[in-house]
């Protein structure tokens, strides 16, 4: 006959931690907050924005382009031809059609290259295009 001990002995298990569930929660976690993430997106070049009293602070994600000193046209971090601004911003209006167009450009850039980049956005389709500028120190 079969003593109760040795079959209970023989039945029992180990105790052990199911992680399938921990896993899946790290990953929805992951998910969770790459989708909630606003990027940054910048020009790709470092500038020294000219000041204004009348300066803004716009608080929507906008499309930025950088224009630096020499001329060089900069949009997400990349080097762009000036001839090919236009269907950059078409691309980005089509992703983005709220979206503004800020013209980060050196305060020793050429004034005709500026004029070049903001006639390219208007006839991208961008209906809003500013220049970026710093707020004057005397002005709070």
């Amino acid at each position: 006959m079969i003593s109760v001990r040795q079959s209970l002995r023989r039945s029992s298990k180990t105790a052990g931690i199911n992680m399938a569930p921990l896993i899946d929660l790290v990953f929805l976690l992951l998910i969770f907050f790459m989708v909630t993430t606003s990027f940054v997106k910048e020009t790709g070049i470092d500038v020294q924005r000219p000041t204004a009293s009348t300066a803004s602070l716009k608080e929507k994600g906008n499309i930025l382009i950088g224009i630096s000193a020499d001329g060089q046209v900069f949009l997400e971090r990349k080097q762009i031809d000036i001839r090919s601004v236009r269907a950059h911003i078409q691309r980005c209006v089509a992703e983005n059609p709220e979206g503004a167009v800020v013209i980060v450009a050196d305060k020793d850039s050429h004034t005709g290259v500026v004029i070049q980049v903001m006639d390219h956005c208007r006839l991208a389709g961008a209906r809003n295009v500013s220049i970026a500028a710093s707020k004057s120190a005397g002005e709070s």
